[in-house]
Parts: C-alpha cells; structure tokens; sequence
C-alpha cells in the first residue's frame, strides 16, 4: 500500500480528531494537509501509521488552538463552531461518543478546557486511545495524562444535560419547532420550549444577530414568531438538515444562497437551547454565502411599509 492510500484511509479520523480539537471545518481540513505533508516528508517508515498520523494532527491541532484561543477571546459576541454536516468517521463501537462530542454543546464545553487537556478527552474519551499514545501525542507522562483526563471528564460531565432525548423525540420536536417557525405560530413555539431556554446568535460582527442571549419560552418565542414570519416574507427557504449530529436547518435566500444554520439543542422533552450562526466565515464551506445585511435592510424595509400603510387616513 503507498503512502498516499494509507493516508486516504485515515484521513476521516484525522479530520475528526482536528474538528473536534478546533471546531472549525476550515481549520481541521488545513491541519490534515499539513499532516499529509509531514508524513510525505518522512524517509523512515513508522511503526504504525496510524499512531504517527494521529499524533501527528493532535500537536498541529493543539498548535492551531493556542493561537485560536487568543482570537476568539476577541470575539465579537458569542462564539459557535463552524456547523458540521456530516462526520466523516464512522465506528459502530463508539458511536455514541461520536455523536455526543460532536454536538454544538459540547464543543462549546470543550472550549473551557485547555488545549491539553482538550486533546486528551478527544483521544482517550471519544476516540479510545490507550493512555501511553496519548501521552506520547501530548508530550506528557503517563500520570499526568491521567490526570488530565479527570479533570477533562469532570469539567464536561458538568455541563451535560441530565436527561438526554432519543433521537426519534428530537426529530419529532424539531418536525414541529420549524413548521410553527414557518407559519409564525408563537404559541405553538412556545410550547416547545423549556422553561429555561437560551436563543443565542453567532454573527461575528460580520452579519446580524442576537446581541443579547434571550431566556426563556416567552422571550424567545416572541423573537422567532415576529422576526421569522417576515423572513419568509421575501422568500427565504428553510430547509431541514441534522447540523453537527442535532436537528436543525440551513436558511437559504431567494437566490439558494446560505443565510444562516439554526440548531436545536433537545433535552429533557423540550428545546434547550436555538442556536444561530449567521457569520459569513463559518458557513462558505457550506455554499455561496447570501448578504445578510442586504436582506436584513429589505426585511426592514418591508416591516416599515406594512407598519405605514396600516395607519389611518387622516380626514381633509
């Protein structure tokens, strides 16, 4: 087998293992090409290629990530992973780890950890690497690789729903969630949501979004119903899709260009949390990005006539 079939097998773990590392299509795909030209570079043959390739991309990802931190701590506003489609890895004995880790939540809980400490619960809890290649992709002694993962697991254990929803309820919820958001019904949304739901928005600055996180069912269904109702006024599309292994929607305008994702966090019979990425950065990978703005003003605009021509004559 030559180098290059080797690595084509083993690519869809490599970006799996950089995606979750970075959260970025973009800069997990970038981090499997430097990868590939490390290992194109190597005169000796590796023990096991997979060990070197995985090792390999670990430390590019934990590289990457340290610079990112510094980034996305000057964010603008509030900072969601570029949505994912679809995983390319695929293991039927860890497939619950897959689906798990690869959620919006949870990558967002995997930002509070360091890149250290990151790696360590991407390698060992979703993707079962034994403790000494762990350590050896992280530089670390066989303890502190240990102990690393404690405080990994705790952290995340943290923050994870206490009851999660089947797949079948989560479908059947996002089924109705978007047919109520198409039709404006804000009573028919409000039942859907849990008493402690958050709406929140990533644009970046760079498209419009939420510039507050909005709590609870009222709030958040009073925002959807008035400002989706006018979006599908001036033919934006809504389009069903499973987002980074949840339910969701890509919304596309006239012109079949992407406007934004919404994804669905389903927990505990309701919706938890709807979240939208609007920043034009993290959705070029899914197609032609749309100007938001421009249709944020056309929105507008429409908002304001109907507001005026609802207003009484006034009599001569």
């Amino acid at each position: 087998m030559t180098k290059d079939q080797e690595f084509e097998g083993l690519r869809p773990l490599l970006f799996s293992i950089a995606y979750r590392m970075l959260g970025s299509v973009s800069e997990a795909e970038d981090a499997v090409q430097d990868t590939w030209l490390r290992y194109a570079e190597t005169t000796t043959e590796p023990k096991s290629v997979k060990a070197f390739l995985s090792t390999t991309i670990t430390r590019i990802s934990i590289d990457v990530l340290r610079s990112a931190r510094v980034r996305r701590e000057a964010y603008t506003g509030t900072w969601f992973p570029e949505p994912l489609l679809e995983d390319p890895y695929q293991d039927p004995e860890r497939s619950a780890e897959l689906a798990d880790s690869v959620s919006v939540a949870a990558l967002v809980l995997l930002e509070r950890l360091s890149p250290l400490e990151r790696a360590v619960f991407v390698l060992r809890e979703v993707f079962a690497f034994g403790y000494p290649q762990v350590a050896e992709a992280v530089e670390r002694s066989e303890s502190a690789v240990r102990q690393l993962a404690v405080r990994a697991r705790r952290h995340m254990d943290a923050g994870r729903p206490r009851f999660e929803a089947s797949r079948e309820e989560q479908e059947e919820l996002a089924a109705r969630f978007f047919a109520a958001l198409r039709e404006g019904e804000v009573e028919g949304l409000r039942k859907l949501l849990a008493a402690d739901v958050q709406m929140v928005g990533d644009g970046g600055g760079k498209a419009p979004a939420l510039s507050r996180v909005l709590t609870g069912p009222d709030s958040v269904s009073k925002m959807l119903g008035a400002g989706f109702s006018w979006v599908f006024h001036i033919d934006i599309t809504c389009e069903p899709q499973e987002i980074n292994g949840q339910p969701g929607a890509i919304f596309r305008d006239r012109d079949g260009k992407v406007l934004n994702v919404v994804i669905l966090d389903v927990a505990d019979g309701g919706i938890q949390a709807v979240r939208a990425i609007s920043n034009p950065d993290k959705l070029r990978h899914l197609g032609e990005v749309a100007d938001a703005w421009a249709l944020d003003r056309e929105v507008k605009q429409l908002r304001r006539d109907a507001a005026h021509s609802q207003k009484p004559v006034e009599q001569p």
